[in-house]
């Protein structure tokens, strides 16, 4: 069948072991040096472990692949004790697959292991990206929405960066800023607070296919343009942090030496 699953970057890949550490299906080993998905049957595609990778070697493919097997996967899980089977119940309760959950815990009570379903908050298992929480106040839950007196300050278009040309004359002396595609609707000031006079590219780390060709755009954009700075906004959950490192390897790639700023925006609209 085909489905997503993630691929390992084997140049990229360095051996530190954090995907493995982070990944209780069990899905990923670390082979003569490199991190390698062991058996297609323990991935669930979730992408949990790519913001642990800090060469963003991992990324989100759909190929042939075996169907994922959450009966085998937990017979896999158990093995490695009651932290890791909680890791992993909390990895598909944070993303929603309620059917996965509930096969997981028919296993466990098939096999007389009691276990708790640890608490989402606070936890460092599982993808927080996917969690689901409600930010409003009490005193606004009720509230009519209303309208925010702004001009935007969009200074081109389009702003997606799979559609931007790296010819595109705005580019010329410019100051860009480069954001995740949740920035602009977590942060509320971001028109004001980051896009004033600056060129806008944005995209997803974690969802988009197309990276590497992120990397050699981004590379073509910086390399052929007098570019007078460089902001990247990406938000606080580990998956968007590969961002950065996309933005990194772009600069080394060509060869020039710009000035950047990062900032990180929590889930509830605040630079931290």
């Amino acid at each position: 069948m085909k489905r997503k699953i993630i691929h390992i970057d084997e140049e990229k890949c360095n051996g530190c072991g954090q995907c493995s550490n982070g990944c209780p299906e069990g899905a990923i080993q670390i082979i003569k040096g490199k991190a390698r998905l062991v058996n297609d049957l323990f991935c669930d595609g979730l992408g949990a472990c790519i913001g642990t990778c800090p060469e963003g070697a991992i990324t989100i493919e759909e190929r042939e692949a075996v169907a994922y097997d959450e009966k085998k996967t937990m017979e896999n899980i158990s093995r490695q004790g009651i932290e890791t089977i909680q890791a992993h119940l909390k990895h598909l309760a944070e993303h929603g697959e309620k059917a996965y959950l509930q096969q997981a815990l028919e296993f466990l009570r098939e096999k007389n292991i009691k276990v708790d379903l640890p608490p989402a908050k606070g936890s460092e298992c599982g993808c927080p990206g996917s969690k689901a929480v409600d930010l409003r106040s009490p005193g606004q839950k009720n509230k009519p929405a209303g309208s925010v007196g702004l001009d935007s300050q969009l200074q081109n278009w389009p702003i997606q960066l799979k559609l931007i040309s790296p010819i595109a004359p705005y580019f010329n002396n410019a100051e860009l800023v480069i954001a995740a595609d949740c920035v602009p609707f977590a942060y509320a000031d971001f028109h004001r607070r980051f896009l004033s006079g600056k060129i806008l590219i944005n995209f997803c780390p974690k969802l988009d296919a197309d990276l590497e060709l992120y990397v050699e755009k981004l590379t073509n954009i910086l390399k052929h343009n007098e570019i007078k700075s460089v902001t990247l906004v990406h938000m606080e959950v580990p998956c968007c942090f590969g961002l950065i490192k996309i933005v990194e390897q772009a600069i080394r790639n060509s060869g020039k030496n710009i000035i950047t700023k990062e900032y990180t925006v929590s889930i509830n609209g605040q630079i931290i």
